[in-house]
């Protein structure tokens, strides 16, 4: 999955709709329970649209979407999370959407392999849904990090293992759940759908062993 050119501006209200579009869908599929998780598009190359804290997912409206900067001072309606936002957006260019979920294949299997560092998808023909990749072929070592409440840490600590880790469409956060991007909010809806198709299967995988 290379690295592709910055992605196109947005309007603030096109990069909104981005946002209530993927909240709405994790909302049905309940992966965003209790208010949990948080969805972001870039806007430009310094400004992004983000989930406001305490949002209700399954419920959001563009009144729930603030506009923040990448690298400048915290948005007074940001989320604790908004970091692990903002320095993907600030690293990568080419991401133009990321999306946050509790799923529970995603939490489970991020506590159950912490000590690995990492979880392996391989075979799967629907690895091809990740963008770059044309062939089950494919082996994905999608890297977990534990847990952290200071979320400035938490976005420095995965950058460094993001960099070690080589292209991958997304992370693990142990007992936490699943960051997962793309170039667009569909990108990002379509990435959000693999992930979850792929982790439940590999999680029965588990149980039936």
């Amino acid at each position: 999955m290379p690295k592709t050119t910055a992605c196109e501006p947005l309007s603030f209200t096109e990069a909104a709709r981005g946002v209530v579009a993927m909240a709405r869908l994790a909302g049905e599929r309940h992966w965003v329970p209790a208010t949990s998780g948080n969805f972001s598009v870039r806007i430009d190359h310094a400004r992004a649209a983000l989930t406001a804290t305490g949002a209700d997912k399954a419920r959001l409206t563009e009144a729930d979407v603030i506009e923040a900067e990448i690298s400048g001072a915290k948005h007074p309606r940001a989320s604790a999370e908004a970091p692990l936002h903002l320095m993907r957006y600030a690293v990568d260019p080419s991401i133009g959407a990321i999306a946050h979920i509790h799923s529970l294949p995603a939490t489970i299997l991020s506590r159950a392999h912490e000590r690995a560092g990492f979880f392996r998808l391989e075979g799967w023909e629907l690895l091809k849904a990740f963008s770059g990749i044309k062939t089950h072929e494919t082996v994905l070592d999608i890297p977990i990090v534990p847990n952290d409440q200071d979320t400035d840490r938490l976005a420095a600590l995965i950058e460094e293992r993001l960099a070690e880790a080589g292209p991958v469409p997304g992370y693990l956060i142990s007992g936490h759940g699943l960051y997962t991007w793309g170039a667009s909010a569909g990108d990002a809806i379509r990435h959000m759908e693999a992930f979850d198709f792929l982790l439940t299967a590999e999680l029965q995988q588990e149980r039936a062993r």
